[in-house]
């Protein structure tokens, strides 16, 4: 997700984008001035949200006073009120490199770079402490301090308390996202696969588009419950989907056209889940 926002008063300009939406409209762009392959040269990359965006709405020169914030960005400036804050985490996909520490020169050179996140830190490091009448409301503590976030599938990572190269960590959310951690950085956008840095290793990863979502698009909350007690894990389903809620992958295989296979559908709907469930494995094992 990310929202542009007026520096004046935090007023939304743009509703939020989720991260796995595409903007092909922008990639020719982007593609012109980003390194062959880099991680921003896809159509869901936050650099092409931007420059979409920008396009659309700042190209005549308003809303000069527009800056890009992530979601951990909005959520921590309702905290500490600062502006341009952001981590090296969530920045990476609009062209941020943590390894040099900085935007490049080809990004800072774009019209639009104004609207970039001025201040970029690792995750997890102070920013200042928390807004007095936010504080007060909630009953926080004097010296309770906000600090830089991360992304979802980071914070999952982290929470599985894996250090060692070589180890991964699959998360399913909405989307199947897998991390993997390495001595060296590996990037290549015609495959999906980008790096994170992870204080002095890497996490190489990329992220399916199925997932939760298209359960949520499939099944009510209740009847995947319901549903799951009556799949026997220990007799494999004959059915081979690929369950995307609409066209476009992303990893393990980079495609914009591809399209869902969610059928044939059978009578039992806890064979159609058990089926769903197993081509997710499927594609986890890909990755």
């Amino acid at each position: 997700l990310f929202c542009a926002s007026c520096r004046n008063n935090g007023e939304l300009l743009a509703g939020p984008f989720l991260y796995n939406e595409s903007f092909p409209d922008a990639l020719p762009m982007v593609s012109s001035i980003a390194p062959a392959n880099h991680t921003v040269c896809s159509g869901s990359s936050t650099l092409c949200k931007l420059v979409s965006w920008w396009n659309k709405n700042c190209s005549n020169g308003s809303n000069d006073s527009a800056i890009l914030m992530h979601q951990s960005d909005w959520l921590l400036w309702l905290l500490h009120g600062e502006y341009g804050v952001c981590d090296y985490n969530n920045t990476l996909k609009v062209g941020y490199d943590p390894e040099i520490g900085s935007y490049p020169s080809w990004l800072m050179s774009q019209p639009y770079s104004h609207m970039l996140p001025s201040s970029v830190r690792a995750p997890g490091v102070p920013i200042g402490p928390i807004k007095e009448d936010v504080r007060s409301q909630y009953g926080f503590s004097n010296d309770c301090v906000v600090c830089t976030g991360t992304t979802d599938s980071i914070a999952a990572f982290l929470a599985a308390r894996t250090t060692d190269a070589g180890k991964a960590v699959t998360s399913l959310g909405s989307t199947l996202a897998i991390k993997l951690v390495s001595r060296v950085r590996v990037e290549d956008a015609r495959f999906g696969v980008y790096s994170h840095r992870l204080d002095d290793q890497w996490l190489v990863g990329g992220a399916s588009n199925s997932g939760g979502v298209v359960l949520r698009q499939l099944f009510s909350d209740d009847q995947l419950v319901t549903l799951s007690k009556d799949i026997d894990p220990s007799s494999p389903s004959p059915l081979d989907y690929y369950p995307l809620p609409k066209s476009g992958e992303r990893f393990p295989v980079s495609d914009p056209d591809m399209e869902p296979r969610l059928e044939p559908r059978p009578d039992s709907d806890a064979e159609y889940l058990h089926g769903i469930l197993e081509s997710m494995a499927r594609i986890e094992v890909i990755n």
